[in-house]
């Protein structure tokens, strides 16, 4: 059954807005996914602020094209599912790549994050980055470290001058005592 023009214009609006909205978009191919598979990932997908959606190969091409972005044509062939993360990207990633694991149905074409195109395994390596706070915690422990590193070299000879005098001060008091 051949979709109406309007309809075509909907999807195609649907794909722009949805695109807009978001940070990154993962390609894959859900071919073997059950409807109660699809419905588990889409449900996954939602609490970490992502959706998943079945596209129209050629309208999707167009709705990219309208957006400014680009993919290799050789991506585009078969069933396409788009992971769209609203979110955290690293997130969204995570999920479709475990369900890639798991899942034969599920696999991973690739991702446009921003204007980049990057590859199966470059969403593998995004889904193992840890989430924003692990990130946020070591980096400020890597910036921690050298400063109090720091501050211990700067302050070590006071101490040890302080240190110095205190058992002078107690070697006289036992003298005198």
């Amino acid at each position: 059954m051949a979709i109406s023009r309007d309809k075509k214009q909907q999807m195609m609006a649907d794909y722009v807005e949805r695109m807009s909205d978001s940070k990154a978009m993962i390609f894959t191919d859900y071919r073997g996914l059950t409807v109660a598979n699809m419905t588990d990932l889409r449900r996954q997908l939602r609490e970490v602020d992502g959706t998943f959606q079945v596209v129209k190969n050629t309208l999707f091409l167009r709705a990219l094209e309208e957006a400014g972005a680009s993919l290799p044509d050789d991506d585009l062939e078969g069933p396409l599912a788009v992971g769209y993360c609203h979110g955290e990207v690293p997130s969204v990633a995570k999920i479709l790549v475990d369900y890639a694991g798991e899942s034969a149905g599920l696999k991973i074409r690739g991702a446009l994050l921003g204007t980049s195109f990057l590859d199966a395994k470059a969403v593998k390596e995004l889904g193992d980055l840890p989430p924003r706070e692990v990130m946020r915690a070591q980096l400020l422990g890597v910036i921690q470290g050298p400063m109090s590193s720091l501050v211990s070299t700067v302050t070590a000879p006071m101490r040890e001058l302080v240190q110095v005098l205190q058992a002078r001060a107690e070697q006289e008091q036992e003298a005198a005592a």
